[in-house]
């Protein structure tokens, strides 16, 4: 499971932001083997009943252009996306529902559980931590209709189109492809081996082109990596690295699984023009135990201004590795990524815009047409934005 946070640094202090462009970072801290939903003690639940709608009032159900029916290991649910709300139909079956007071809603920002009482006992419809994005949980409406419950929830964003009820990496594979249009991912960290892993997880999920930069410049050099650095120094690849991204850099719809540690390009902070291309995902292990030591680790590293990963869209910290979580991973990342464009809707359009100039190493604050970055006298600083 993973835990999400945005944070920017401003000169000597970190703080808390939302939704701010300038410096944001996200932070997903993953950690494998852990429940995907959290649990609850007590009935007390807060009720969110319909205004102005009898929640016992029989009606025709309403027709929508897109409607899907998704199994889930506790109940089936009929889940469609109407702009500016969602709405989720629950099977309520042949259970004998006295009251209103037998349904239990209860609705915040990211989380919706709901339960009915039934001969003394309480029984869970649906549970989740993990709604697809957030809501106004004080507009929340629900009511009855024949053999289902209806709960009507009101999206903070309604430009966003949500694929399911929860954010899971089936939805978020389908509803990135709306917010990153066509923008690549690079993939850099601490591991070639995580890199790798993490970034086919993510081709495939979102029908992307897969390319791998260990293997091209393998195939191109005929040796090793770990030959070459031998032979011609960390230097020598990372160059060559650079060179291999520069070409990349005008492709879209692309996951680019770059070197790791000392070896490539993402460990130069001088050699990052042309990741700035698309967005960038920092995976990095830790050992810390939580999201608050991962947050102050993730600050530490940027403020230091020593580590050209710092220069990174978004950073996963993952506590541990498996292989066989690589999708886990995948999908932290991919939610972290979704926070960040949700923060900006016109991010993807600047890395677009800074394409066509050249990737010129002016990110974030792209220069005008003619700019010559050799006419600088410092250069940026890492991690400026």
């Amino acid at each position: 499971m993973a835990t999400l946070c945005f944070f920017s640094q401003s000169q000597n202090h970190t703080k808390t932001l939302p939704f701010s462009l300038q410096n944001q970072y996200s932070v997903s801290t993953w950690k494998p083997n852990l429940a995907s939903f959290k649990s609850f003690i007590g009935p007390s639940f807060p009720r969110f009943e319909s205004k102005n709608v009898d929640p016992f009032k029989r009606c025709n159900r309403p027709s929508y252009n897109s409607v899907s029916r998704i199994s889930k290991p506790t109940t089936d649910y009929e889940f469609s996306d109407a702009s500016s709300e969602v709405e989720l139909r629950l099977p309520i079956g042949n259970r004998d529902i006295q009251s209103s007071r037998d349904i239990f809603v209860d609705a915040d920002g990211t989380s919706l559980v709901v339960r009915v009482q039934q001969s003394g006992s309480l029984f869970t419809l649906l549970e989740t931590n993990e709604l697809f994005e957030r809501i106004k949980p004080s507009e929340t409406i629900w009511y009855i209709d024949d053999d289902q419950l209806v709960i009507n929830l009101r999206k903070q964003d309604p430009d966003l189109n949500w694929p399911d009820i929860v954010e899971s990496w089936e939805s978020l594979t389908v509803g990135s492809s709306q917010l990153l249009k066509g923008t690549s991912i690079y993939i850099v960290g601490d591991s070639t081996e995580i890199n790798q892993k993490v970034a086919r997880e993510l081709a495939v999920g979102l029908g992307y082109m897969p390319f791998d930069t260990k293997e091209l410049l393998e195939t191109y050099a005929k040796q090793t990596i770990e030959s070459w650095v031998l032979v011609e120094g960390f230097d020598s690849v990372a160059a060559a690295e650079c060179s291999l991204l520069e070409s990349l850099s005008s492709h879209v719809r692309a996951v680019v699984s770059t070197l790791g540690g000392k070896h490539g390009a993402a460990g130069k902070a001088d050699k990052w023009h042309h990741l700035y291309a698309g967005f960038t995902i920092w995976l990095s292990q830790t050992k810390a135990i939580d999201e608050d030591s991962a947050k102050e680790e993730a600050r530490r590293h940027i403020q230091e201004g020593s580590v050209g990963y710092s220069n990174a869209d978004v950073v996963v910290k993952l506590q541990g590795w498996d292989a066989d979580h690589s999708k886990s991973v995948a999908q932290a990342a991919l939610s972290a990524l979704k926070r960040l464009i949700l923060s900006d809707r016109e991010l993807p359009g600047k890395k677009s815009l800074y394409i066509r100039l050249g990737c010129r190493g002016d990110w974030p604050n792209i220069k005008p047409h003619g700019w010559n970055p050799a006419s600088e006298k410092t250069s940026i600083p890492l991690g400026a934005f």
